[in-house]
């Protein structure tokens, strides 16, 4: 079983640890909601798992797909092969004590539509969730409440997020 992380956050620094492991999930605008009755903004996330990557990966590049797989391809893998370096898990994120929410650039009927979260900032009385094609959630909090928990067990993938350094990030 891999390692389940559960964390809070209650303040900023708390909160950048937050925001460093979600970097780069995947978010369906179907597994965002908003509770007004309950004061709390929830999301079920797609999360790369940058804790567990291998030293090794770091610089990997992922492999092209096959154009067209043939008989032979269609074996099993491998046992002996080595693991994947690369994991994604399911990570529920819940925002308690919030007052409202604010999108910008995100469809709410296009239910079907996937973000990319580019990062996570929280502020006195409010947290910006920012993504990719200039969208974002702006939340307004009494106070930052926030609980991250992993949900199941990861699985591997072959793909690997990749930052280019002209963009002002880090070439993880």
């Amino acid at each position: 079983m891999s390692d389940v992380l559960k964390l809070r956050a209650r303040d900023k620094e708390d909160f950048g640890v937050i925001a460093a492991l979600l970097q780069d999930a995947l978010l369906p605008i179907s597994e965002m909601a908003y509770l007004p009755d309950e004061k709390r903004f929830v999301m079920v996330l797609n999360r790369y798992r940058w804790e567990a990557e291998n030293p090794a990966a770091r610089g990997a590049v992922p492999s092209e797909p096959a154009e067209s797989p043939s008989a032979e391809d269609a074996s099993f893998e491998d046992e002996a092969a080595p693991s994947p370096y690369f994991e994604r898990v399911h990570c529920g994120v819940c925002f308690d004590r919030v007052l409202a929410v604010r999108t910008r650039g995100i469809e709410q009927r296009a239910r079907d539509q996937i973000l990319e979260l580019l990062t996570a900032q929280a502020e006195d009385r409010s947290v910006l969730l920012v993504f990719a094609g200039n969208a974002a959630v702006r939340l307004e909090v009494e106070a930052l409440h926030c609980h991250l928990e992993d949900l199941g067990e990861a699985w591997p993938t072959r793909w690997r997020p990749q930052h280019s350094l002209e963009d002002g990030g880090e070439d993880r």
